[in-house]
């Protein structure tokens, strides 16, 4: 059952699905020409884009609407990972061990399968996240000069994002964007993500003649590292959100 839960003017709506209260977040976008309704990856709001000249009730009645497909997404959503010694970590598709000591230096490393990490205890999460930024920072710069190689492009500058929707992006200036979660899957499905947008640079679309670059600069199976982001790539938000 949907019901909206009564807000102060300032707050944004919040509606009840189950037993999940979650915030609608309405973006009010000139270029919208129809709603457009998603899920935070994390299952944590309600995100809604609406034309300009749309009401707010017009788009809370088109969340009423779509409560079941809600209900749906939020089954779908992997459950958020508390960071803690003996926590599983995923790092380059493998899960790691995390063991924290706190008479270790604050520095983080890899030992096999076990991700070490010492200092307090407070904040562990966060400086696990910005070691995983940093590795990611360094694969991603490796994987984009190897495919600008390959495609006879110049390497553009590289920035991390942390999209919630989207794992990279190429901008109109050759600036290309890489979700810094992808350093938690596997290697081909990292790459398979920086090759794509490499392939942008030459073809700022998704003609055929942008497909066969990717083909040609990809080593990999392009398929099968879009299913695995489709059936995974929610699960990378889990440790961190």
């Amino acid at each position: 059952m949907l019901d909206w839960l009564r807000r102060r003017p300032s707050a944004p709506p919040v509606v009840t699905i189950g037993e999940c209260r979650l915030p609608v977040t309405i973006r009010r976008l000139p270029q919208a020409k129809q709603m457009t309704l998603r899920v935070a990856p994390d299952g944590s709001e309600i995100r809604i884009s609406i034309p300009r000249w749309a009401r707010d009730e017009d788009a809370l009645d088109f969340v009423t609407l779509r409560k079941d497909w809600i209900a749906a997404q939020l089954a779908r959503q992997a459950p958020r990972v508390a960071i803690g010694p003996g926590k599983a970590v995923p790092y380059r598709g493998t899960p790691h061990a995390l063991h924290h000591d706190p008479a270790l230096p604050r520095r983080i490393g890899i030992d096999g399968g076990t991700i070490r990490i010492g200092g307090p205890a407070d904040g562990l999460d966060k400086r696990l996240a910005r070691w995983l930024q940093a590795e990611s920072r360094g694969l991603f710069a490796a994987d984009l000069a190897d495919y600008c190689h390959r495609a006879g492009v110049t390497a553009p500058a590289l920035a991390l994002s942390s999209a919630q929707a989207r794992w990279g992006s190429c901008s109109a200036r050759g600036v290309v964007r890489i979700n810094w979660r992808l350093v938690m899957a596997p290697d081909a499905v990292r790459r398979s993500v920086v090759a794509h947008e490499v392939a942008h640079l030459v073809h700022f679309n998704h003609s055929p003649a942008f497909h066969a670059l990717l083909a040609q600069v990809f080593e990999g199976d392009v398929a099968d590292a879009n299913g695995w982001l489709k059936r995974h790539g929610r699960g990378l938000y889990a440790p961190f959100g």
